[in-house]
């Protein structure tokens, strides 16, 4: 005879809330990799100053990478609060179990709460946002200083990664329209 085995309600909303954790985590986590990148990359344009009379190094190259991290961050930052976003939903729906939310508190299914938790939550998108705009800002600075021969003969890359760079950033201040909303609200 086989035993039919079901998880709870109350595992599965603890392990929900687990990988809610973890993919904020994630997100902090894509930040420190951005702010390293970037630092590497500006260490980089200056450790390759040309000597006199020395050959200059394609920083052309170098300098796509910019805004190719800045990409990868809004795309890492839409990825987490897309899945947060998910697992906020299946709380909710977990919240309303056999109308539970009716005589207990619910912080997914209750606006008060989740409006008040998604207005502290962009302050990461501000803070990753202010992030791209600064470090693509020193890192094409940097570049049209250090490089303006180079950057002269290739104003297309500087246009180009401005341009990525404006994206991401204008993309980052986005991303909270897909925060997590109940669905009574």
């Amino acid at each position: 005879m086989a035993i039919k085995s079901h998880v709870d309600a109350n595992y599965r909303f603890i392990a929900a809330y687990q990988e809610i954790n973890v993919r904020i985590a994630q997100r902090q986590q894509a930040l420190t990799l951005y702010v390293t990148l970037m630092v590497s990359l500006l260490a980089a344009l200056v450790a390759l100053k040309p000597t006199v009379g020395g050959i200059a190094p394609p920083i052309e190259w170098l300098v796509l990478g910019f805004p190719v991290a800045s990409l990868a961050l809004v795309f890492l930052n839409y990825m987490a609060e897309r899945a947060i976003a998910n697992l906020r939903h299946f709380l909710s729906i977990l919240e309303q179990l056999d109308n539970a939310h009716q005589s207990l508190p619910s912080y997914h299914i209750d606006p008060v709460w989740t409006i008040a938790a998604n207005k502290a939550r962009r302050f990461h998108v501000y803070a990753a946002a202010t992030l791209v705009a600064g470090t693509n800002g020193i890192g094409l600075g940097a570049v049209i200083h250090i490089y303006p021969e180079r950057i002269a003969e290739h104003p297309a890359i500087i246009i180009l990664s401005a341009t990525v760079a404006l994206a991401s950033f204008i993309m980052l201040l986005v991303i909270p329209r897909w925060s997590y909303r109940p669905i009574n609200s």
